[in-house]
């Protein structure tokens, strides 16, 4: 396969794309669109997103503490991006998007309730990367949409329907079909050097 250097740069790696959802000291809810996002540790299961360091997200995160991360769906795509376009210190994105919130488990999170997969968390740390902060929070609580389980508990993840954000192109796209499955498609191969 003949490859193309594109040098030190974000272009082009696939990313989740997240709404962190924080409130000020006063419960005025804040919604980003936040792309660098993904799950850093097991134990404790910890989620990282990096945010600069000037946002409104950011502010409200160090203020209070807490903060969620929703799942975007394929279907929020556009109040997504317009979560991105515009600071929460000049906009009211919740009311903007019309995107409904409510109250998470945890004193002061809040999570998207259009969002079929929600992370609350409480930060844990956090990491200077020049202008950015990869602000690492503990995973308080999950809440995926009921409608996502069979009878029997199984989960059909087709129901949650991720967006996937590509930078270098500035493009969304949706994760299409199951290709595999984890921690046996391989073993295949491990068999036949046996």
């Amino acid at each position: 396969m003949k490859k193309r250097q594109l040098g030190p740069c974000v272009t082009f790696f696939p990313q989740p794309a997240t709404l962190i959802c924080t409130s000020d000291r006063q419960d005025k809810i804040n919604l980003m669109m936040a792309s660098w996002v993904g799950i850093v540790s097991k134990t404790p299961p910890t989620i990282a997103v990096s945010l600069h360091h000037g946002r409104q997200t950011y502010a409200n995160i160090m203020a209070g503490k807490v903060f969620s991360v929703n799942l975007v769906p394929a279907r929020l795509a556009v109040a997504a991006d317009a979560c991105g376009l515009v600071s929460g210190s000049v906009a009211d994105k919740h009311q903007l998007t019309g995107l409904e919130v409510v109250p998470g488990t945890v004193e002061g999170v809040f999570l998207v309730a259009d969002s079929p997969l929600n992370v609350e968390c409480r930060w844990l740390r956090e990491v200077e990367l020049g202008d950015y902060r990869l602000v690492m929070g503990e995973i308080v609580e999950i809440h995926a949409c009921e409608s996502a389980f069979d009878d029997n508990g199984q989960a059909d993840v087709r129901t949650f329907d991720p967006l996937v954000y590509l930078g270098g192109l500035r493009e969304y796209w949706s994760l299409g079909s199951k290709t595999a499955d984890a921690y046996s498609a391989g073993s295949v191969l491990l068999k036949k050097q046996a």
